[in-house]
Order: structure tokens, then sequence, then C-alpha cells
């Protein structure tokens, strides 16, 4: 079930008036369970046969958080939280990276033996559940959290349940942290005018993210680029770059400005998933404004676990890459994702490596006043540092988007004929691209200018301009809806 269809919008009108309807006349419990039931018929539209790992990981991450936290033998408690992270492994490694194995196994053989590479179909599996990294993560962190000290177990297994299968953020984030979720579900929610303003902005925010500018870059640019990019010219190619660059933050953050938009609409409050990610003057930078729901994920409970910075420069180098090796993997079963995940743990590396190098290199003394004098004559060097970070994650992007190596080597390839005629860019799409990349630089108050007018307008003049934008959305749309790109991970 899209967000960008109307078949969401029928379910999430019915699922509204029925939350608010329980929270008046049958109370909070009715409305947890209500809000359940209905998040387990959401995932069931997608793959009803998949609706009981779902109950089962959540199921047993609730029952060994309790254990944990009874527990005081350490080395009991420490198996337990093995335990636990095994199984949510185990079931997301067999159902991601099963077939991956396979056919790897199969093309070394086929080395070794000079036989051609097979995998029988007897020993597939079937399609990954959808959502299954989002779900896996979020769970299994409740875990780590009470294993830590850093959350009490919580008493509702009604409402963990409702935590791990909330629908606004169950197919693709962003992964909300227990201690953020499980107390909204404990009180009894309330929905403002403001808040209620500000959700129906999310979601038009959205929807015109998603379907005109993501939808169209991606049919009428990206896809045919990245397909056959010999037809096209270094130029074309080119912009067929920076397009799944726009498309892939368009789609992402409009699905995201969705899920928080319709949470909210249901008394519930996510974190912010994004904050102009290719503004960016370096790598770092970049991943604190990209996927942050995910980046900080990595970040307390795998990069910390393995030691973050606390050691060498070698060894926090390491754990660098070790994180943004695994990150990549995370995000699917190819050596082309381990390879983005290794380009962005370089770069990493290297953007760490260099600050350093520049700290060491100030003189002593320099403070917040040299650097305000310094501001103004330093603005050519922060735009020359987005332009280089946007490239270079701009260069991860392809390989990213290819199936393989060898047709990222042509993108590159034919990027460097350097080669300018452009017939397949007509101006309506460069003008798409520019907006969907120039929108990073709109100065933030701007954009809560734009909110906070549409929160204070009428009920009246909100209905108007959500026609406007439900009849561009109308005319933008394509024949059938295009799913989500995350919806793969």
């Amino acid at each position: 079930m899209l967000f960008n269809t109307l078949r969401y919008a029928e379910f999430f009108a019915a699922v509204f008036v029925g939350s608010w309807a329980l929270v008046r006349f049958a109370g909070i419990r009715a409305r947890v369970v209500f809000l359940l039931l209905v998040s387990y018929g959401f995932y069931a539209a997608w793959d009803w046969r998949y609706l009981p790992l779902i109950f089962a990981s959540s199921t047993v991450d609730f029952l060994l958080a309790r254990a944990i936290a009874r527990e005081a033998r350490p080395r009991a408690r420490r198996a337990m939280l093995i335990a636990t992270v095994a199984l949510n492994l185990g079931f997301l490694g067999f159902f991601k990276y099963w077939n991956f194995a396979l056919e790897n196994a199969a093309a070394l053989r086929a080395l070794l033996t000079g036989e051609p590479a097979s995998v029988g179909h007897a020993f597939r599996v079937l399609l990954p559940p959808v959502g299954i990294s989002f779900f896996t993560f979020e769970s299994m962190s409740y875990v780590i959290d009470v294993y830590r000290g850093e959350l009490p177990p919580h008493r509702s297994y009604l409402r963990y349940l409702l935590f791990v299968a909330f629908f606004p953020h169950l197919v693709a984030g962003p992964i909300v942290r227990p201690r953020d979720l499980l107390p909204q579900f404990e009180r009894a929610p309330s929905l403002t005018r403001e808040e209620g303003g500000e959700g129906l902005f999310l979601v038009a925010i959205g929807l015109v993210k998603k379907v005109v500018l993501s939808d169209q870059l991606a049919l009428n640019l990206v896809d045919r680029v990245f397909e056959r990019p010999e037809n096209y010219s270094a130029l074309e190619v080119l912009a067929g770059v920076y397009g799944y660059a726009a498309q892939i933050y368009c789609d992402f953050s409009g699905y995201t400005d969705i899920a928080i938009g319709s949470a909210l609409l249901l008394g519930v409050r996510f974190p912010k998933n994004f904050d102009a990610p290719y503004k960016a003057q370096n790598l770092a930078d970049f991943w604190r404004r990209w996927h942050i729901s995910l980046s900080t994920w990595l970040r307390d409970y795998l990069y910390i676990p393995l030691g973050g910075n606390r050691g060498s420069e070698l060894a926090t180098y390491r754990n660098l890459m070790i994180t943004m090796l695994l990150g990549g993997l995370w995000h699917g079963a190819s050596w082309n994702f381990v390879f983005w995940g290794f380009l962005h743990g370089l770069g990493l590396a290297v953007t760490r490596a260099f600050q350093r190098a520049v700290r060491r290199r100030r003189p002593e003394g320099e403070g917040a006043g040299t650097a305000a004098r310094s501001s103004l004559a330093g603005f050519p060097i922060r735009a020359l540092c987005v332009l280089l970070t946007f490239h270079y994650v701009c260069l991860a992007w392809v390989f990213f988007r290819v199936p393989t190596f060898s047709q990222a080597v042509l993108i590159l390839r034919q990027i460097g004929t350097l080669t300018t005629f452009h017939p397949n860019l007509p101006p309506v799409l460069v003008a798409l691209l520019a907006v969907a990349l120039l929108s990073h630089y709109v100065p933030e108050r701007l954009y809560e200018r734009a909110r906070g007018a549409f929160i204070a307008a009428p009920a009246p003049l909100q209905g108007a301009l959500l026609f406007l934008v439900a009849v561009s959305l109308h005319e933008a749309a394509s024949a059938a809806a295009v799913p989500f790109v995350y919806f793969q991970f």
C-alpha cells in the first residue's frame, strides 16, 4: 500500500476517524489495539506470509528484554543479548542475503572449476519481507537499550508490538528509538489545530517531492540514462547522475515527510530524518543531515561499540570503515552497495584526517572572534567544500544506483567523453532538476515562514491550497504509482 496512492488516502482516512473516535469513546487501550490491528493489516497488504515474522520477532525481543532486566548474572544477561542479536540478524541475513550468498558461492565454484555459475531455484528463498531492515533495527535497539540499563523493560506487550509495527514508519522508517515512541503510546494522544496543520503540510510537501519531482526525474531522465548511458552525451549522463541525487533525496525525504505527517495526525511525533544533506560542507556533515535515524543508529549501536574514536587514529579509521561497509551492506545484497559504503568510509576517514591536520596547524589563541571576522572571507571556501562534497556523494550514488560495476564504469567513461549535445534535456526537465537541488539552499527561515503561514491559515484556505496540490499531483502522476526507492531496503 503505497503512500502516493488513493488507496492509502482512503486507508488513512478510516484509521484517522477510527483512532480518534476510540480515544473519545473507548479509551487509550482500545486505540492501541485498533492501531496495532490496522498496522498489521497494512503490512499484510504487502505480503501476508511475512506477518508471522514481524509478530514473532517482536514477541521474542519483548520477552528477552524482560528476562535480561530480571537477570543479575552478567554472563546470563550477555548470553540473552547475544541470542536476541543473533536471532534478529539471523532473520535479516536469511531473508535478505541468502540469495546473495548462494550467487557468490556459485561464482566462486565456477571460478575454481571452470563450470558455468548457476544457483538452483530449490535453494532460493522468497523475496525479502518489505521493511525488514527497519523493523529489525528498531526491535534490536530496544533490547540493547534494556541491556545497557538505558531503558526499563516495557510493561505493555501490546504497546511494544505497536511500537515495532506502527504503520507510518514500518516500511521505510524513520528508525524510531523506543525511548522516543513507546512513551507516546502510554499517554493520552492529543491533536491541536497547529499539529493538524503541520501534519497536513508535511504530507502535502512529501507528495509533491515524490510525485512531481522524484517520479518525473526518474521516468524522464534517470532511468533512461542509467539503462543505456552510451546513448547519451557526457552532459546528459552527468545530468542523469545529478538527477538521481535529486530523485533519491526527494523520494526518501518525501516518504519521511508523509510518514511524519501521518503519524502527527494520529497524535504521534517522529524525529526529523533529513536536513538539506546537499548543503553539507564535508562527508561527516552529510551524514549528520542524510537519513539521520540510520546514521545515529549506526553510530550508537555499531561505531561506538567498536571503539569509536577512543583508540588510536588507525583504530578510529578502521571503525569508520567497518561501520560504513556494514551500512552499505544493510542497504542491499550487492557488492555495489558494499563499495558505496567503502567510498563513504574512505571519505569520512579522509575528512577526519584533514580536520585533525587543520586543528594541529591552527595557531594557539585563535578563537571565536577570529572565526567571526573570517566568516565572510571564508564563504568561497565553504562553497567549494559544498561543491566537492556534493560531487563525491554523486560519485558514490552511481555505484548505489547501478546493478553492476561494469555499468558504473560505463557511466563514468561516458562522462569522460566531455560531449555536450543535449537534445534529451528539455527546459522543463532542467527546471525540475534545478528546483529539486536548489531547494536545499532556501534559507530555513523561509521554509518555517511558509509552514507557519499554512498552519495559521483559516481551514477553508488550507483546503483550497491542498486542493491545488491534489490537482498538481493528478496532473503529474504517472499511469501507475511509482514505488519509493527505499522500499527495497
